[in-house]
């Protein structure tokens, strides 16, 4: 057991604070937009970069007020109601990945209808680096002290500042899941053998259907801040998600053909 006392502040300059939540945000999205056209050249999707690029920022900037605004509007009401002007301060934390999952994924549907092109060649690629940008945001949860777990008695046990008892460092336990899950995007992008085996829209699906899948169980040891028969928000949400998954999966998933018989076939007598 041990007290987490980390500075969420990374860099200080007179007023100007420059915290690890916010730095890990721009690193990450400048790292992701790097990643996704990095494996666009490489897997040749038909897409000009001008256009890539553009469909990218929209879905960023989408993403971000989707994840604000799910954490405002379900999470914590009532504090931005005593605090308005913290609606703005991102840089403080409080993002819902739910919300972000949303606005990103209109704004890239929206776009790619009027652009005429294939949604799933971009948001296929948009995952992979998504999966490790959410490992280092639950880094910086930890770090600041937020989305902590339920109290606990185990020796990893963690007591953050300000919060009773020793908890369950529930924000790490979702960094790892994360970080599992851009390994298995990455093989599945990359590995040929199974690349040939799926189409278009699955690795997305994939990603949707595996966090999910582990999101539920890491909600278990989290401090629910909703909760709907037993369950949490994000619980109910991950239900549905995966639900909804299913059936895309096996769509987009190309069985094995059947292989050709061998020899001359015999014709038929008259």
């Amino acid at each position: 057991m041990f007290t987490e006392n980390l500075n969420p502040v990374f860099l200080k300059i007179g007023s100007l604070e420059i915290r690890y939540y916010g730095l890990v945000m721009a690193l990450g999205v400048l790292f992701g937009i790097l990643m996704i056209r990095a494996l666009a050249r490489k897997k040749k999707i038909g897409i000009d970069e001008d256009t890539l690029l553009e469909a990218l920022f929209y879905m960023v900037l989408f993403g971000f007020i989707g994840a604000r605004l799910d954490h405002i509007l379900l999470h914590n009401t009532i504090f931005y109601l005593a605090h308005p002007l913290e609606i703005i301060a991102v840089w403080h934390g409080g993002m819902a990945a739910h919300g972000a999952f949303l606005g990103g994924f209109l704004a890239l549907y929206f776009y790619c209808r009027k652009k005429r092109i294939n949604l799933y060649k971009i948001a296929d690629l948009a995952v992979v680096p998504l999966a490790l940008g959410l490992a280092f945001g639950r880094i910086a949860n930890f770090i600041n002290g937020e989305l902590y777990g339920k109290i606990t008695s185990v020796p990893w046990a963690v007591k953050f500042l300000g919060v009773e008892g020793f908890r369950h460092p529930s924000q790490l336990y979702e960094a790892a899941t994360d970080l599992i899950t851009f390994v298995a995007l990455l093989v599945m992008t990359n590995k040929e053998a199974i690349r040939k085996r799926h189409r278009d829209g699955f690795i997305f699906w994939a990603f949707m259907f595996i966090y999910s899948t582990f999101r539920f169980f890491v909600e278990f040891f989290r401090e629910p801040d909703i909760t709907l028969m037993g369950l949490t928000l994000g619980q109910v949400t991950c239900i549905g998600i995966i639900i909804v998954s299913i059936p895309f999966l096996i769509k987009l998933w190309k069985y094995k053909p059947k292989l050709k018989r061998k020899g001359r076939r015999h014709k038929r007598r008259k």
